[in-house]
């Protein structure tokens, strides 16, 4: 076994066969392809979700960027664990997309934010003015970067406190699934039913070649993804092999 990185792995045997079934003939681009559909389809079962809105990107990176360019605007601030993937790891890209919003960083053992923790946070940056900004997101990771989990207990009480403070929450969920089979919970137990507004769903990190999707429980917010998708580059032209491997690693 490698520890040095999940991206070290390669690729789930049957996911590759899936994708090489999916390159059997011409099929319409963009994701209008019945592939593409029946991965959607399949996610919105998962989640018990029908109406939400579900949308493919290539990496991590573009999924919590344009996930969070939904909820913050350049004025805006982001609530984050310090050691989250979005500070950490991604360049500045969640700043880039979003016009410029702040990460403000919340300290926590062991890569957790807790409901103590994030209230002081907000009494020390909960001026909502001209000249600080406006407090609009709060971003947990589950799994964490150190591994560890949220169960839905622990993320209502964090969205709770997020909704009395007027902010949306964001789940970057690189690892959820490991954070599925460790709690042993259904996927809407952790996300819309204890209040997440969008979550970044990794598959990459699990099998796949590289798939992440877009996972939005408040379809209104849909198109605007779709056009924030296009312009930053990460709408994919031949879809069906990100959504062939979505829906083969969800069977």
């Amino acid at each position: 076994m490698n520890f040095a990185s999940d991206n070290a792995g390669g690729v789930h045997p049957r996911i590759m066969a899936a994708l090489a079934a999916a390159n059997a003939g011409h099929v319409p681009a963009y994701g209008t392809d019945r592939i593409t559909a029946a991965a959607q389809d399949r996610l919105r079962e998962a989640f018990d979700a029908p109406e939400a809105a579900v949308h493919f990107v290539p990496t991590g990176t573009a999924a919590n960027a344009l996930a969070l360019s939904l909820m913050a605007p350049g004025w805006g601030k982001v609530f984050c664990h310090q050691d989250a993937h979005i500070q950490t790891s991604e360049t500045g890209a969640p700043e880039f997309f979003t016009g410029g919003a702040k990460l403000v960083l919340v300290p926590g053992t062991g890569g957790k934010i807790t409901p103590e923790a994030l209230i002081e946070a907000l009494e020390a940056n909960g001026r909502d003015s001209v000249h600080a900004g406006r407090n609009v997101a709060l971003s947990l990771t589950n799994a964490t970067e150190w591994g560890t989990v949220y169960d839905p207990d622990e993320v209502a009480a964090l969205a709770g406190i997020a909704r009395d403070h007027g902010l949306a929450v964001h789940m970057d969920g690189a690892r959820f699934s490991n954070a599925l089979a460790s709690l042993d919970v259904a996927p809407a137990d952790l996300t819309w039913r204890v209040g997440v507004d969008v979550l970044s769903l990794g598959a990459t990190k699990n099998g796949c070649m590289a798939v992440e999707a877009v996972v939005i429980f408040d379809p209104a917010l849909s198109e605007e993804l779709e056009f924030r998708r296009k312009r930053g580059g990460a709408l994919v032209s031949k879809h069906r092999y990100l959504a062939a491997q979505m829906l083969a690693w969800l069977e």
